[in-house]
């Protein structure tokens, strides 16, 4: 099932479109690379979440994205 037909049908918004470009960009770069920047990001959404979104990731993901629990939120 693709993005499309989980909204019904609809195309998505060019923001959404150039998101999942990057994305597929990604998968065959370097895997360092890619890890690198998913860390980033979802470092980034913990801020916006005010440090919840590290209550939800396993403890590997946390650590790789500098987010474990001794860890106080980056702000």
């Amino acid at each position: 099932m693709t993005g499309a037909d989980q909204a019904g049908g609809a195309p998505p918004d060019d923001d959404a479109s150039e998101l999942v470009a990057q994305l597929r960009g990604l998968a065959g770069a370097d895997p360092a690379d890619v890890r690198r920047v998913v860390a980033e990001v979802l470092a980034a959404l913990d801020r916006v979440a005010g440090g919840a979104l590290r209550e939800h990731l396993p403890e590997s993901i946390r650590a790789d994205a500098g987010l474990d629990a001794a860890t106080p939120a980056p702000y």
